[in-house]
């Protein structure tokens, strides 16, 4: 459905789409009427028809969720969300954001849920890949507002060690050049102010409508009750208003990566 929607909205016939991806009219009517259960089109299709359709990459990520045998229950159904919200507000705690995290950083999650045998080496690098591929949602030609702010034990536990995470905090200040993006920082010192005992995300999606997500161990949860995403909504603009100011946060981010005492704890990041 999604592949016929994006070739509607750029006005192309079956055909037109399929001259320009390079595959027969037949195999383009197949990918947009292939039910659940039968072979997918293949990647590479995906790929092309995101190129022609200027789709962000969303083709890529529906391929990718259907061959993915590592994610919880109920995230494919939040990301094809994530595909179509408007804004996207996240608190996180514990780990940088899968839309934030850059390659090595995401690399290293996924290697420790393999030396555990939560997962298999095959399944990590999909993995990697599809977050990776959702990212581009944040650079596409019409991107989502997205607002997130970081638990200050996100930018505390040193995930892969701390090149890594030198060079995530590196791409994190990078993102303050793109428009579309707000990050704060909560720090500890909010105490039992904060809002939110675990990670969350509130989507708007194009109707105004609110859908939530939330991950506890080895689950996930959609929320769509109207009067607890009202509460939910509520309790964020709270957060906000308690958590470090972009300026703020970016002097923070930018002090931690040079290995100078942060101005608002008392960690001092290791020097190297």
């Amino acid at each position: 459905m999604q592949l016929r929607r994006s070739r509607q909205a750029a006005g192309l016939t079956q055909a037109q789409l399929a001259r320009l991806v390079g595959v027969d009219p037949s195999y383009v009517s197949y990918a947009e009427l292939a039910p659940p259960g039968r072979t997918p089109p293949s990647e590479a299709f995906a790929r092309d028809a995101d190129r022609v359709l200027e789709t962000g990459g969303t083709l890529l990520l529906m391929w990718l969720q259907a061959k993915h045998s590592a994610l919880l229950e109920g995230f494919p159904e939040y990301a094809a969300q994530e595909q179509n919200a408007t804004e996207i507000r996240i608190y996180e705690a514990g780990v940088i954001p899968g839309l934030f995290q850059i390659e090595s950083y995401a690399r290293a999650l996924a290697t420790g849920d393999v030396r555990r045998g939560t997962i298999t080496p095959q399944q990590a690098d999909e993995r990697v890949t599809y977050l990776l591929t959702r990212q581009q949602l944040l650079y596409r030609a019409r991107p989502p507002l997205v607002h997130a702010v970081l638990d200050e034990s996100c930018l505390r536990r040193p995930i892969g060690g701390h090149e890594v995470m030198r060079a995530q905090f590196a791409h994190l200040e990078g993102l303050y050049a793109v428009n579309n993006v707000i990050l704060q920082v909560a720090p500890f010192a909010l105490a039992e102010e904060r809002p939110f005992a675990l990670p969350m995300v509130l989507l708007t999606l194009p109707d105004q409508s609110l859908l939530g997500y939330s991950e506890s161990e080895g689950r996930s949860h959609l929320e769509r009750d109207t009067d607890r995403l009202a509460s939910w909504r509520k309790h964020y603009d709270r957060l906000q208003v308690g958590a470090l100011a972009e300026t703020a946060t970016l002097e923070w981010m930018r002090a931690a990566r040079k290995g100078i005492e942060c101005p608002t704890s008392t960690w001092s990041p290791p020097v190297g």
